[in-house]
């Protein structure tokens, strides 16, 4: 199945096109989309009303959107802002949604200022998402409202904007109207900007780029450009698109081609025009270089300009097929994929790109080449950073459909708002070379609806061909047999692969391409290890073995791809471990949706979690992530990397080596490695060599180890020749902290990672060790949170205090608007000696 180009061109008229000349046109954008854009982040003003932090209510006033309204007493903020993750966390709250209190109605004003020389212009506002149900006003008259808070929306201030006085911008959120199986956040939790054009201008998000004909010599480059008219009268118009090389973020850098549509009559809203211009040598987007194009679009009327239009997007060509697997630019690809909910951890949902792309670095090293957008649409700055680093990238839409799985979730909006919310996050979205595949949904309740399937996969298809659509089944046999699934052009398939065979000899799918949309959901706590059990005081066993029922070991998943080698690859539940949904010790009632149909597992799994409702477990956050919240990565991060990373030496020891209770019991020893054969010693003497069976093994395991203090250490072999190795040994006391950075240098709003270790003397990290820490910062800066990993700790993530969990802690800080300079993190702890670290600000 070949996604090129499905689109029907009539090419416009278009006039000449211009050799681009050679120079390299040094400059950048502030966003993608209309110029005239700037950041509306700054000086907001913010009330909590309904349900409070502590669960007391507070009733909202009437007319908080009125111009007279006095708003002097509300905070002020800036933007990205989630009003939940400052907490408390509290026991009587969901373990699903992070015990948080998330659920409340939020007012926010804005007092702003449009110049009178901005007469005649369109004045919009750009939310990036908002949670949710947003009711716009501005000077008191009502403007519009979108309930979904994953979608981006654009909101038209024309009609009501005063010039050259103050102005009012209210917003009003309501998430006690939302319900959600995982922490979703709340308030205006992603970038807003405000947008001005002239009356003829390109649309929001008015460019549709697409690459149907692609060779290493050239490339042909397709674009719809959608122009509005609102000057009441027909004109006429020059669009002129020149492309360029992109550079790193938002810059430009060569132009390569101009093509100009002269003439164009221009009636009203919504015309379209149609360009196409061949690149000659075009620079390719791949995995590993991933290369982009800014396409750059003027409108021009009687000689002069009304707009510009900023869009990127990537040359590549894409195929799906049920046998060869997925290809891209014609090579073959194994999707090696995660899920990630949105979360950025202890920022809560609050979007920031800085820690967006420390986790996308994190994935990378790992050898992570995808990402699933779990079960929502993403931030834009997710899709930026995925074209730029070269991530695959599966964009999914919702996790219910007309019948939900919570009272209040997407299915008080399916009947109103599907359609709309459909082709908000194709228009934004399908210009991005990483997203590969779109999904309607995750595991919704209506799986088995031909009817229902073929509307919504008809719907992305009607606003982009050029992708398959998707959708994430965790009752495959029931999509299949319903018929359900031939409405899809991708199988996806969550966990149940016992039946791949049986599908395969299906007819009616032998050319429908399959693929992992979840696998694994493995669990484990970083740096804890148990005996005899997986489980033991709201943790679990980092042995890597522990899985909820319908999942399995990364293992047993990594010998199912290849059982069946013909399967595009997997997504893995989860890359990062997030706020809400800590399965095992959550007592979330949609998990028994899993196993609709097996009765005797359900019974068991409604058994454990009326014994979890009864306890109240402590647990906040999941335990399903390769690397933890704090962006640790566990054991299971080496896992992957062992097996993603074939050709990269590599070797990982596990568990630590301070046992001092089990002096001469067992001790399992796992080693996992990028390696096929490898020999361990314990101080000094061989325990034995161990060798993999291809496509069988995939950690070497030596389980009758006993344990004496001292050095393990592991050598490791391939093909024969020594690859790779590491040593784990029994460390002293604990005497002193150890920071250290993952950036010296930040700017504008990036956020500086940094990481405390708890070392012995010989700068070895202490495991089991959970000192208290205490964070000063000198210079101009501010700690913006804290974290340690551990899904039970209560500590708020805006303490400057935290305790260690296995010996580790972040502190995650910013500078000061507008500060130079740079700032010392000091971490000091009672009986430690304290360390510290420097950031500078650029």
């Amino acid at each position: 199945m070949r996604f090129i180009s499905g689109f029907r061109w009539i090419l416009a008229a278009m006039a000449t096109l211009l050799m681009a000349d050679s120079s390299k046109a040094q400059s950048s954008f502030t966003r993608l989309g209309n110029a005239g854009t700037e950041s509306f982040d700054e000086g907001w003003l913010f009330k909590r009303y309904g349900l409070q932090s502590d669960g007391s209510r507070l009733e909202e006033p009437q007319q908080a959107e009125a111009t007279t309204f006095n708003d002097q007493d509300w905070q002020r903020l800036s933007l990205p802002h989630d009003w939940a993750i400052t907490g408390p966390f509290r026991i009587d709250l969901a373990g699903e949604t992070g015990k948080l209190p998330w659920k409340g109605i939020g007012w926010y004003r804005k007092h702003f200022k449009i110049p009178a020389t901005d007469a005649g212009k369109k004045i919009f506002v750009d939310f990036d998402g908002a949670m949710a149900y947003a009711e716009i006003w501005l000077n008191g008259h009502y403007v519009g409202t979108w309930p979904y808070g994953y979608t981006s929306f654009r909101m038209d201030l024309t009609p009501y904007i005063l010039l050259g006085k103050e102005n009012i911008l209210a917003v009003k959120l309501n998430t006690e109207k939302w319900d959600s199986r995982w922490y979703p956040g709340a308030g205006i939790y992603r970038h807003v900007w405000l947008v001005k054009t002239g009356p003829v201008h390109v649309d929001h998000w008015g460019t549709y780029i697409t690459t149907p004909e692609v060779t290493p010599q050239t490339a042909v480059v397709k674009m719809a450009v959608t122009v509005s008219n609102e000057t009441g009268k027909s004109v006429k118009a020059l669009l002129q698109t020149d492309i360029y090389e992109a550079g790193a973020g938002n810059t430009l850098k060569k132009k390569v081609a101009t093509v100009q549509n002269k003439n164009i009559e221009l009636a009203g809203a919504g015309s379209k025009m149609n360009v196409a211009v061949t690149i000659p040598n075009p620079r390719i987007w791949s995995i590993e270089t991933p290369s982009r194009y800014v396409a750059v679009t003027t409108v021009l009327v009687n000689g002069r300009k009304t707009d510009t239009y900023y869009s990127t997007f990537g040359i590549r060509t894409i195929e799906f097929t049920a046998r060869n697997g997925f290809l891209l630019n014609g090579k073959r690809v194994a999707i090696q994929g995660v899920c990630n909910h949105h979360d950025l951890g202890a920022l809560g949902a609050a979007m920031n790109t800085s820690a967006l792309r420390r986790q996308l670095v994190l994935l990378k090293e790992m050898g992570a080449n995808a990402i699933r957008t779990s079960h929502n649409p993403p931030a834009p700055e997710l899709l930026a950073l995925a074209d730029e680093m070269g991530f695959l990238v599966w964009d999914e839409a919702f996790d219910a459909w007309k019948h939900g799985k919570k009272k209040n979730d997407y299915n008080k909006l399916y009947d109103d708002w599907h359609e709309k919310d459909l082709v908000a996050l194709v228009h934004r979205d399908r210009n991005h070379p990483s997203v590969v595949i779109w999904s309607i949904g995750n595991e919704v309740m209506d799986q088995r609806d031909v009817a229902m399937t073929k509307e919504l996969a008809g719907i992305m298809r009607r606003e982009d061909p050029t992708r398959p659509v998707s959708n994430g089944y965790n009752d495959p046999d029931g999509g299949r047999s319903s018929g359900a699934v031939q409405g899809l052009d991708l199988m996806g398939v969550n966990y149940f692969f016992e039946q791949q065979a049986k599908w395969d000899a299906d007819p009616r799918y032998a050319n429908m391409p399959t693929m992992g949309s979840e696998t694994s959901s493995c669990v484990s706590s970083r740096g804890e290890y148990f005996f005899g059990t997986n489980r033991r005081n709201c943790q679990i066993s980092s042995y890597d073995l522990d899985h909820p029922g319908w999942g399995c070991t990364p293992d047993e998943q990594f010998r199912t791809n290849a059982k069946f080698p013909h399967l595009l690859g997997e997504f893995v539940w989860t890359g990062f471990d997030y706020l809400g949904e800590p399965t095992p010790y959550g007592s979330d009632e949609t998990n028994l949706l899993n196993f609709r149909n097996d009765p005797s597992k359900r019974a068991e799994l409604e058994k454990a979690l009326e014994e979890l409702q009864r306890n109240k477990p402590p647990s906040r956050s999941s335990y399903f992530g390769i690397i933890d919240l704090a962006g640790f990565p566990k054991d299971r991060f080496y896992l992957y990397q062992s097996h993603w990373r074939p050709n990269h030496p590599m070797a990982h020891i596990l568990p630590h080596w301070n046992w001092q209770e089990r002096i001469d019991s067992l001790v399992p020893v796992y080693v996992y490695t990028s390696g096929d054969e490898a020999e361990l010693f314990l101080n000094g003497k061989s325990l034995g060599r161990k060798k993999k069976q291809a496509g069988k093994d995939f950690r070497l395991v030596w389980d009758q180890v006993r344990y004496k203090p001292g050095a393990l250490k592991v050598v490791v072999y391939k093909n024969g020749k020594y690859w790779a190795t590491d040593a784990v040994q029994t460390t002293g006391d604990a005497v002193k902290l150890s920071l250290s950075n993952h950036v010296k240098k930040i700017t504008g709003n990036d956020l500086a990672f940094i990481t405390v270790r708890v070392e012995d003397a010989d700068n070895h990290m202490v495991p089991r060790s959970h000192p208290k820490i205490r964070f000063r910062i000198e210079g101009p800066g501010e700690i913006v949170a804290t974290d340690n990993g551990d899904a039970t700790s209560f500590e708020s993530f805006q303490s400057t205090e935290k305790s260690a969990y296995n010996g580790m802690v972040l502190v995650i800080v910013k500078a000061k608007k507008g500060a130079k300079g740079s700032i010392r993190i000091k971490a000091e702890a009672d009986g430690l000696t304290a360390g510290q670290a420097s950031v500078l600000i650029d």
